[in-house]
């Protein structure tokens, strides 16, 4: 029987957002392909360091343990532009970091995410711009990592995440309104529309699949008392009253939760990561993210109107 993906959270990391290659990666700028390869290959036995997503994949993958091991709730693929002699390097630092993830797709010097749809994947994450950008073009759930390269050196395995609203779990359409009409304008609009669900963003289907997961949880919960809850959702919108309950009505309507809920008004949001201190935080906004990506790994998800004009900084390659 073949291996089925439909029932589980499915997620597509680069090895540019698992791990820090900017060593790697200056080798390749700078001397190119053949250096680049030569470098790997030498570099074989030495583990690479953990990357921005290193830590909330870490945690997603514990989360196997509230189920049987040939079945396992998450699976996380590596999807790579490295050859598959490249990549060795990168699937033996997986295996040196105890990461459960067996599954890779290495496409020299190719783009990926196009087989995102084939493998039931609800999130794609990397370092690379013109990937991330080219996937969300497509329609497909990806976000490019930002923020320092951290080892994950906590022992516990609680994992918090944290949403923006629209552009995100929502899409852009009131995000339109605000910037055509001003912030009256789109209070108005939303207070108008505050029973009608917003269309779904790109990340609404990756938080129903953790919501699953939670759901597993106080299953967990119900049969032993003393199990410890351990996925914790946010959201973190620039959003106030009035135009909260739209919101708060839109997630109601396409059947998901958060746990708690950060109508900030336009305060920074960089604040509240900081006491927070989410494992991994979405938003479509750069301007958002410059603040919070400074101490929280954080992702820009390059959806809608507003990053159709955007400058964006310069990324590594994605090796």
């Amino acid at each position: 029987m073949p291996y089925e993906l439909a029932n589980r959270l499915v997620v597509g990391i680069a090895s540019s957002a698992l791990f820090d290659l900017e060593e790697a990666d200056a080798v390749f700028r700078d001397q190119g392909e053949e250096a680049y390869r030569t470098f790997q290959e030498k570099h074989l036995d030495d583990n690479l360091r953990a990357g921005a997503a290193f830590p909330f994949i870490r945690r997603l993958l514990s989360l196997n343990g509230l189920s049987a091991s040939d079945d396992p709730l998450v699976e996380v693929i590596v999807l790579s532009r490295n050859d598959p002699d490249t990549g060795l390097r990168v699937m033996r630092s997986i295996q040196a970091h105890g990461l459960t993830i067996s599954r890779a797709i290495f496409m020299q010097g190719r783009s990926p995410y196009r087989f995102m749809p084939a493998l039931n994947m609800s999130l794609f994450l990397s370092a690379n711009e013109t990937d991330v950008r080219e996937a969300v073009a497509l329609g497909l759930p990806a976000g490019r990592v930002l923020g320092p390269a951290a080892a994950d050196e906590t022992d516990d395995q609680d994992l918090r995440i944290a949403f923006d609203f629209d552009g995100v779990l929502a899409d852009d359409s009131s995000e339109q309104v605000f910037q055509t009409d001003g912030i009256e304008g789109f209070r108005s609009y939303e207070t108008t529309n505050a029973a009608t669900p917003h269309d779904p963003g790109p990340l609404r289907d990756f938080l129903a699949s953790v919501n699953r997961i939670q759901q597993r949880e106080e299953e967990q919960r119900a049969k032993d008392p003393d199990y410890k809850i351990r996925v914790h959702v946010s959201l973190v919108t620039a959003r106030n009253a009035p135009a909260h309950e739209r919101a708060v009505r839109s997630l109601k309507g396409w059947g998901v939760t958060v746990n708690d809920a950060f109508f900030l008004g336009g305060i920074d949001k960089s604040r509240i990561m900081s006491v927070l201190k989410p494992h991994i935080f979405f938003d479509d906004q750069v301007s958002h993210l410059a603040g919070t990506s400074r101490s929280t790994p954080s992702v820009h998800i390059p959806f809608g109107k507003i990053n159709e004009t955007d400058e964006q900084a310069p990324t590594e390659a994605d090796r």
